[in-house]
């Protein structure tokens, strides 16, 4: 049986996800309306955090974060290599300065380690902010983070957006669901459709402070405000005040019910995550020549945490990753690349970054590939990934 083309991601999308678009497009809002604040107070209550800002998309999410926060000319901020551009990107949108610190090669995830060398080798007061990623659904230790952050009086950005639902347990026994805002300032995550919820584009803003959800809700809309308890003046019903620079990065209501919707039944998809990425795991364990990129505890750590995987991705680390790709694309499956280093890409190696700058994350870029991964593979197309990766390593 010829197997159709099988992706790295897909969306899912239900007859109940149509119904309650079509009913959001037939109501009196399409923008501006009840659903967004309905959908942010679902999405905070889901993650465990106090505050949640729909925008645009996970880009404008990072942009309003890097503005709440201050950043400007002369701000210094800290990120990961192994990412997608925007967490990167952001600092300088704002006209920050980025600064990159290797990974660990366990994980991909930012390294700890790399991040305090870096911090100490400045003077005090040189950075401002760390963002990390949890890369992949793996859930980043905020909690060495934060103490790490306290020390150097540093804010941090957390970039989930591979991660709801994924936790790691605190030193304290406490389940710490990424996003919650316990640890980290302000955490971001992203509704693009091979997110684990997809609204086609859209993002959130997840915090535990009062001044920067404030803020946040300004900024999303233009800095214009109609709250009559930050008015400059009042000339009447229709007057409101720009008050700050800000954008257009609102969520339209058509978007924000989808995101209802499949938010619903984000905890199953988590579960189907966990079961594909249990096969995969029985699969390829004992392979020599490929190893999986999801140890069950943080090195390095006493004790161990033990940590939840969200299972964004599900990355290989083998030898002949180009020989690899173009078999399983030859044979329809369409694997893909989970990143190429930010500090290689040709505009910040104009900004001074060069390659054999971080080689652990040079080292992991030759070796990665993500394999399929999510709710709705069926394990016969499974099986068919299986069998392909095996017979490609075992020729």
């Amino acid at each position: 049986m010829k197997m159709k083309p099988i992706p790295y991601g897909r969306q899912h999308i239900t007859d109940e996800d149509i119904k309650a678009v079509v009913e959001t497009l037939q109501s009196d809002f399409l923008t501006q309306g009840p659903k967004v604040a309905e959908f942010e107070k679902a999405f905070a209550a889901y993650i465990g955090a106090h505050y949640a800002v729909s925008v645009a998309n996970g880009t404008a999410a990072l942009h309003l974060c890097a503005l709440a926060l201050g950043v400007k000319a002369g701000t210094r901020v800290i990120t990961t290599p192994i990412t997608f551009a925007a967490s990167a990107n952001c600092i300088l949108y704002a006209g920050g300065e980025v600064y990159f610190a290797d990974v660990d090669p366990e994980t991909a995830l930012l390294d700890i380690q790399k991040v305090k060398t870096l911090i100490e080798s400045k003077p005090a007061g040189y950075f401002s902010g760390i963002i990390p990623v949890d890369f992949a659904g793996y859930p980043v230790d905020l909690e060495a983070f934060r103490a790490l952050a306290d020390e150097h009086n540093l804010w941090i950005i957390e970039d989930a957006c591979h991660a709801p639902g994924g936790y790691f347990v605190d030193a304290n026994a406490q389940a710490q669901q990424c996003g919650n805002g316990q640890f980290a300032d302000l955490a971001i995550f992203s509704f693009h459709p091979v997110k684990h919820i997809a609204t086609g584009e859209g993002g959130m803003i997840t915090t535990n402070r009062p001044d920067l959800y404030e803020q946040l809700l300004l900024l999303r809309t233009h800095g214009i405000t109609k709250n009559l308890a930050q008015l400059h003046e009042n000339h009447g019903g229709w007057y409101y005040e720009m008050q700050e620079l800000g954008y257009n990065y609102r969520m339209p209501d058509m978007l924000t019910a989808l995101g209802i919707s499949q938010l619903k039944r984000a905890d199953g998809g988590l579960k189907r995550r966990q079961e594909i990425a249990r096969k995969y795991d029985e699969a390829f364990a004992s392979h020599p020549q490929l190893k999986i990129l999801n140890p069950a505890v943080y090195r390095n750590s006493e004790p161990e945490k033990e940590i939840f995987h969200a299972y964004h991705l599900y990355v290989i680390l083998v030898e002949d990753r180009k020989g690899l790709y173009d078999y399983l694309k030859a044979n329809q499956i369409h694997a893909q690349v989970h990143y190429i280093p930010v500090h290689t890409m040709p505009y910040y190696q104009s900004l001074g970054f060069k390659k054999g700058d971080f080689p652990m994350a040079e080292h992991y870029y030759e070796k990665c590939l993500s394999l399929p991964m999510f709710p709705t593979l069926q394990p016969e197309e499974q099986d068919f990934v299986i069998a392909k990766v095996l017979a490609y390593l075992n020729q």
